[in-house]
């Protein structure tokens, strides 16, 4: 079997890394794969003459890389090149395909899922997606689509039908299966997998804790909060700014580490807006590489994700990576399974911003945790329970074990 897998995000982003290159090397452990060809979508400034492969697929003998550059333009235009990009594409998938006698497509993600289905049109061969949510209404109910929008009709138009002609969804929540099962979809094309994280490489160091708090000279007794991510879009904002002010307020000696793609710069801009002491906070951009080292150095982590219906059907990344390192975490309510998880299996405390006084209870929860001298050895079983890589290899399995019986 030959599978081709499509990725959306440039090979070096935080995602890819994160997310896909973990299911690419269980797909090249599967006896019956043959062959992986991994495609993801780069910036026209790449010059894919250069190409150099990335260090993470070189052990990988079976995995082959193949750069798509966009088609770009000014920002006056970016709906053109869009439509440009979404009519070209399929095209260029299908001569892969055919070149490479592709037997199988796995997109990831509803967006990448849209592709594939139109490949799908064109060559029949089956198409899974994995990393499977409702894509579109996370766009719209956070404001960044309009639902009258070309963007938001299309993607939810495609969703509909990688629901009907996918021989396999892998959405990353129970509570979505249950609703693609209302919706009528078969429950043999359904399996749910969690967004996985490698336990071990956010596992825990005290060395890597004391090195880095002598560093940035923080004090033995000083509690520290860590984000990871962005601001914006899917993310609380201004809101999140004015939960770091609370936890300033409840904890004389709280310090704040921020890791952000979108620069010191910007992020300070915000403290500053929100009289927030820029001596108490350490903001920067690293590597995903070195992010275990910060969570290593905190005492709990933040997932200030908006409060949006279909929340509940999402996966955020960060939060197995906080639990792996035995991170409580302050959760917005309502966020996919991990807030059922909170609530029946400790690991953080939820808020809601709709409710005075909600932040404040939930910081008091996160003190209690801790309290308890256990709970960094307890919080990662969570980890391993709920965000375990071995998932994937469980529905990569029962989909392509299939395609060769």
């Amino acid at each position: 079997m030959t599978i081709l897998f499509i990725c959306l995000w440039p090979i070096k982003d935080v995602l890819t890394v994160s997310t896909v290159l973990p299911s690419i090397k269980v797909l090249s452990t599967l006896p019956y794969i043959k062959k992986v060809i991994l495609v993801t979508q780069e910036s026209n400034k790449y010059n894919s003459s250069k190409k150099t492969e990335p260090q993470l697929l070189k052990p990988l003998n079976n995995v082959s890389w193949v750069p798509l550059t966009k088609i770009e333009g000014s920002i006056g235009t970016t709906t053109l090149f869009q439509i440009l990009n979404v009519w070209q594409l399929p095209f260029t998938l299908k001569r892969i395909i055919i070149s490479n006698e592709v037997t199988c497509v796995l997109a990831h993600g509803a967006p990448a899922g849209a592709l594939a289905y139109k490949v799908w049109k064109k060559t029949k061969v089956p198409f899974y997606v994995s990393s499977f949510e409702p894509h579109a209404d996370y766009m719209a109910e956070t404001n960044t689509w309009r639902k009258s929008g070309l963007k938001y009709i299309f993607q939810k138009y495609w969703e509909q039908q990688q629901k009907k002609y996918a021989a396999g969804l892998m959405p990353v929540t129970q509570s979505y299966k249950q609703q693609l099962l209302t919706e009528g979809v078969l429950s043999d094309k359904i399996f749910t997998v969690p967004v996985g994280v490698e336990a071990g490489v956010f596992v825990f160091s005290n060395a890597q804790r004391e090195q880095l708090r002598a560093q940035l000279k923080i004090n033995s007794n000083d509690i520290v909060g860590v984000y990871v991510g962005k601001y914006g879009g899917l993310y609380l904002e201004d809101e999140a700014f004015e939960i770091y002010r609370k936890c300033f307020k409840m904890y004389p000696n709280f310090r704040l580490i921020i890791l952000s793609p979108q620069g010191k710069e910007h992020v300070q801009k915000k403290l500053v807006r929100h009289k927030i002491d820029l001596a108490r906070v350490f903001v920067a951009s690293v590597s995903h590489h070195e992010v275990p080292a910060y969570l290593s150095a905190a005492d709990f982590a933040f997932a200030t994700i908006k409060s949006y219906p279909s929340a509940r059907y999402c996966s955020p990344v960060k939060i197995g990576e906080y639990w792996a390192n035995g991170l409580p975490v302050l959760l917005t309510e309502g966020v996919g399974d991990d807030n059922d998880i909170i609530k029946k299996e400790g690991g953080g405390a939820l808020f809601n911003l709709r409710e005075e006084g909600s932040v404040e209870r939930a910081l008091e929860k996160i003190q209690q945790i801790l309290k308890d001298p256990a709970h960094r050895q307890e919080i990662p079983k969570l980890a391993q329970k709920y965000r375990s890589p071995d998932s994937i290899r469980e529905a990569y399995e029962y989909f392509f074990g299939k395609e060769e019986v």
